[in-house]
């Protein structure tokens, strides 16, 4: 994994639901390119069009909340997202992104962060910069096996590697 991330910040609020992530009549594939195209398109009709690679979500209070699909990640990385920050994540939303590579910064300072503003973010060190504002905010640092994971591209190749296989699919 490299040592940080830079994107323009794309600026969501509190409770931001699987189902706004990918709506649920997409899920009939498990395509990424597919769930890609349509990630956050009820939200921002607009938003796959306009997101550029290594662009980071920013989210508040609850980010990933409602079912436990995996398609809500893989739609966020197959959009071009490199990260996602937030005040809070749902659990199981922050498991599954682990397991399939995104990063995820949580942090009370997510609020301070605009719609635009350009970031660089540490996966190693949870240092989020706001290089629009000149502000730096701190996240909790990923744990190492978590890094370990997401360097490996998710929780398949991971064990793939540590086994000596070579996973297929994702």
């Amino acid at each position: 994994m490299t040592t940080s991330l830079h994107g323009t910040a794309w600026k969501f609020g509190d409770n931001i639901d699987t189902d706004q992530i990918i709506p649920a009549r997409y899920l009939v594939t498990i395509d990424p390119e597919e769930l890609g195209k349509h990630c956050l398109e009820d939200a921002d009709p607009e938003f796959v069009k306009k997101v550029r690679v290594g662009d980071v979500l920013v989210g508040e209070k609850n980010f990933g909340c409602g079912s436990s699909r995996e398609h809500a990640p893989i739609a966020i990385k197959a959009a071009g997202v490199s990260a996602v920050v937030a005040k809070s994540f749902a659990r199981i939303f922050y498991r599954n992104s682990i397991n399939l590579g995104l990063p995820l910064f949580e942090t009370e300072d997510a609020g301070r962060i605009e719609q635009g503003d350009a970031l660089e973010l540490s996966p190693v060190t949870g240092q989020i910069k706001n290089l629009s504002k000149g502000e730096t905010y701190q996240a909790a640092a990923l744990p190492d096996f978590a890094r370990q994971i997401m360097a490996a591209g998710g929780l398949m190749k991971y064990v793939a590697r540590k086994k000596g296989l070579t996973p297929r699919g994702r």
